[in-house]
């Protein structure tokens, strides 16, 4: 009877243990706990997080490999996603409330990676001395009438990468070279700073236009710092190409990992990232557009209107990331 009330023990104290999931995350932790802690509330699932740079936690798995805690990997940018994938460090995971709910695009084709939220790469322009009639596309910002009027992040940051990659994905490496080369003599400074600092030149009159994504936008108008929302007022926003192929897209997204430990809590943690209430969450807190196509967008993101996607796998990032990285170099974007 001794011997069998241990048995008992030691199983109830597997199942308590196994109630948890481990989670690497390239998102801050303000940006992603409070939706972990909702999950847990439901579902009595523990997550431990551990957040830090995507490229720091990529290398991370590299290294700890079948000794890795980790049972789940969320990060920023397909083309991040796809190297995960490239270095072995995901599995596949069949769940048919995943691939309904997840566009095509905006997952990997052999499920190792899942998009949770959406963010375009979009124009915002200098509302008094920008016409939105003189924009239309990405490959305009190459024509001389912008000499001296662009401003940009580094070709180091992975977004404009992701941007150059989907560019080559359609239209091959020599013209988006020769569009880079163009757009790079635009410029009116070096790039530096961030996509916040890029809108603060714009309304400086430092340039006239700039690339970033929308979620830093909608973040500067919602800001609690009034002078950051005066500034972020000052700009428009002009969605690209929607005469063509449509605006240009990324994920945030996450994978299941190859040597996860709690793989049916992981799933479950998956299957919650993309639920109503999860979605909802990300639109609301994070200005991000729901990878679910029923979630109504808050104020900020539906004022600026209905506009056409691109269609593009995102797959296609990851596959055309290296070769965008040395197209930039060629080019001159520092």
């Amino acid at each position: 009877m001794y011997k069998y009330g241990l048995l008992v023990l030691f199983m109830i104290q597997q199942v308590v243990m196994a109630a948890e999931v481990n989670l690497y995350s390239a998102r801050k932790q303000a940006l992603i706990k409070p939706l972990l802690e909702q999950f847990t509330h439901n579902t009595g699932i523990r997550v431990n997080l551990v957040t830090g740079k995507a490229d720091t936690l990529i290398k991370r798995l590299e290294i700890e490999g079948k000794n890795t805690p980790a049972d789940m990997l969320l990060t920023v940018d397909a083309a991040r996603l796809m190297r995960a994938k490239d270095l072995g460090l995901f599995q596949a995971v069949e769940s048919d409330s995943v691939n309904e709910t997840i566009p095509s695009q905006y997952r990997d084709a052999d499920n190792h990676w899942f998009g949770l939220s959406l963010r375009s790469r979009v124009i915002v322009y200098a509302s008094d001395r920008v016409s939105p009639e003189s924009l239309a596309s990405y490959e305009q910002l190459a024509e001389s009438q912008w000499k001296n009027r662009i401003c940009v992040r580094s070709s180091s940051n992975i977004y404009n990468q992701s941007l150059v990659a989907s560019l080559i994905a359609h239209k091959g490496v020599q013209m988006t070279e020769a569009w880079a080369a163009a757009l790079v003599n635009n410029f009116a400074r070096n790039p530096k700073g961030g996509d916040r600092d890029q809108i603060k030149a714009v309304v400086a009159g430092v340039c006239d236009i700039a690339l970033v994504n929308t979620y830093y936008l909608a973040g500067m108008l919602n800001s609690n710092q009034p002078a950051e929302a005066e500034i972020a007022r000052q700009v428009s926003l002009f969605w690209p190409n929607q005469q063509g192929r449509g605006a240009h897209m990324n994920v945030s997204g996450v994978g299941i990992l190859k040597y996860a430990r709690h793989v049916n809590e992981a799933r479950q943690l998956l299957e919650y990232l993309i639920s109503d209430e999860a979605q909802k969450w990300y639109n609301d807190t994070n200005y991000e557009f729901p990878v679910k196509v029923d979630i109504d967008s808050r104020d900020i993101l539906s004022n600026w209107g209905d506009f056409k996607q691109d269609g593009l796998n995102l797959s296609e990032l990851g596959k055309h990331n290296a070769a965008a990285v040395l197209l930039m170099d060629r080019a001159g974007w520092k």
